[in-house]
């Protein structure tokens, strides 16, 4: 008897075998129209970063670029197509500025190199040279840019009325067309840039230092609103001692603590430091200097206790108004929660102001119903309590919000059980409700001490750290290390940025050793389902 010939069965064919559709003719237009753009947006981007010098921004641009033309101009890698632009923007928004804090904490926190400092210090020493030329000067900025903050141009029409424009780097025609100017030969209109009145000239503070280099030590300064000169530098860099030179007094200064100092120790520092690093100092600085560490700890104190206090209040509270609303006994209980809800929709700032102006001594509606006198934001502890009333204010409304949720979550069944068994409401909310609702909101309540740790526009607006102490006004009695750090980079007569970012990094270390811990115990919980 001869076996049967079995036919292999025929091969199932996958979608991958064949084709997918072709999008629509104006898909690919659209498509093509848009990567178009983004390399046009791209280009216009490199060269105003070409202008400003910042070659690395370049290299980052050209790489995003050809990224996004390689992702988009095919019709494969169809998952990095949704995850490119969140990658870009993890890239941009949360690595970079991680990145860039690190490398600022190992310098002394200074943004500009010592050759621009040495550059700006031969600008500012330009006086007029007896003889020299006078030119008829408009300021302005590039069109676009805001007349507060944008870069400076002096726009000159010089004594043979040739037209030139000059900035930080040096002077350069000025092209004709379409240049305005009156009789006198002040320009009034120049495309591309947006001229200065007198009242935006006078805001600038920066146009008191301002000069064009010309070569050779000479530069043009303003004189007034209308007018320039061309001047010559007093004080000049000698490369080959790296020293300055007052040519005038023949003053001496040399490098130390990176700026130039008087050689024989007479006279004024320039103020002018430029970018160094300085390895573990701020950090050393941190744990060593007796004001800083004692500040330190003292913020580091009541940091935690705010954290901990804050997610305690809100929690206790938002699951207390949670249960009462969760008995099905209780009529109106949308119309009652989407009330509670308020508070937590109104944003944060206008809160923080209005609860500030409500603890106001004199004048406050809390002073005045309860007709007290208390010092709410002159007084160290009053002003702690005013903070942690208006935290539980804005934070109770979250915290009945996850509760809620969680409370409807649990099944009735397990409650009726424990009431058969003879459990009261009290045991029944400790040994039943309390381990199922954490389950589900520990996590939640780590992530909110974590973001109460950082609090920071709830301290900035009610008390902006304070109140101070007379013998240490850089401390306040509110202040998180995050207000802290944010006072030492960006107020004062020297801000410390280097110090700053220190403190931010000892603050991110700190909120991953507790939130890991609190995870490890909350893990424990999930034992209980």
């Amino acid at each position: 008897m001869s076996q049967a010939t079995k036919t292999p069965p025929a091969p199932v064919s996958s979608p991958a075998d064949h084709d997918s559709p072709k999008p629509p003719l104006w898909a690919v237009i659209v498509k093509w129209a848009a990567l178009a753009l983004v390399v046009i947006a791209a280009f216009y981007l490199a060269t105003r970063l070409a202008d400003e010098g910042y070659t690395l921004y370049i290299v980052i641009l050209a790489f995003v670029v050809m990224a996004v033309l390689a992702v988009y101009s095919t019709r494969r890698n169809i998952p990095m197509k949704y995850l490119l632009p969140g990658l870009i923007l993890l890239l941009g928004l949360q690595v970079w500025p991680i990145i860039m804090t690190v490398s600022t904490a190992f310098t002394n926190g200074q943004t500009i190199t010592k050759s621009e400092t040495i550059a700006a210090i031969e600008r500012n020493s330009v006086q007029e040279v007896q003889g020299s030329p006078r030119y008829n000067l408009s300021i302005a900025v590039k069109e676009g840019d805001d007349v507060a903050t944008g870069k400076l141009f002096f726009l000159l029409t010089g004594p043979d009325g040739a037209l030139k424009v000059g900035d930080e780097k040096g002077l350069s025609d000025l092209p004709a067309d379409g240049v305005v100017k009156t009789d006198s030969g002040k320009i009034t209109k120049a495309p591309g840039y947006t001229i200065l009145n007198a009242r935006q000239v006078n805001d600038r503070k920066d146009l008191a230092t301002f000069a064009v280099p010309t070569g050779d030590g000479t530069g043009i300064k303003a004189v007034g609103l209308s007018a320039a000169f061309e001047g010559r530098a007093t004080i000049t860099y000698d490369e080959a001692s790296d020293t300055l030179k007052n040519t005038v007094t023949g003053q001496v200064y040399v490098v130390k603590d990176a700026r130039f100092v008087p050689k024989d120790g007479q006279g004024q520092a320039f103020p002018q430091k430029w970018k160094e690093n300085v390895g573990f100092k701020n950090f050393q600085t941190i744990l060593t200097d007796a004001s800083i560490r004692a500040g330190f700890l003292k913020i580091f104190s009541w940091n935690l206790a705010f954290a901990a206090l804050s997610v305690i209040t809100t929690f206790i509270l938002g699951m207390l108004l949670a249960l009462l609303f969760n008995d099905e006994r209780l009529k109106g209980k949308g119309f009652y929660r989407a009330l509670l809800v308020l508070p937590y929709a109104i944003p944060t700032f206008v809160t923080s102001l209005l609860w500030k102006s409500m603890f106001n001594q004199d004048y406050g509606l809390i002073n005045s119903l309860t007709h007290l006198d208390v010092d709410w934001l002159g007084n160290a502890w009053a002003a702690k309590a005013a903070i942690l009333i208006t935290n539980l204010w804005l934070g109770f409304p979250y915290m009945f919000l996850i509760t809620t949720g969680a409370l409807q979550s649990i099944p009735s069944d397990v409650r009726e059980a424990a009431k058969i068994d003879g459990a009261g409401p009290a045991r029944t909310l400790r040994s039943i409700i309390m381990p199922l609702l954490l389950v589900a909101v520990g996590p939640l309540l780590i992530a909110s001490f974590a973001f109460n740790f950082n609090n920071f526009s709830l301290i900035y607006l009610l008390t902006g750290g304070g109140p101070f102490d007379s013998s240490n006004t850089s401390i306040g009695n509110t202040d998180l290390l995050i207000t802290y750090a944010f006072r030492l980079a960006f107020s004062g007569t020297s801000p410390n940025y280097g110090l700053a970012a220190a403190v931010s990094i000892l603050i991110f270390f700190i909120v991953a050793i507790m939130s890991y811990a609190g995870f490890r115990r909350t893990a424990a919980l999930e034992e209980v389902n």
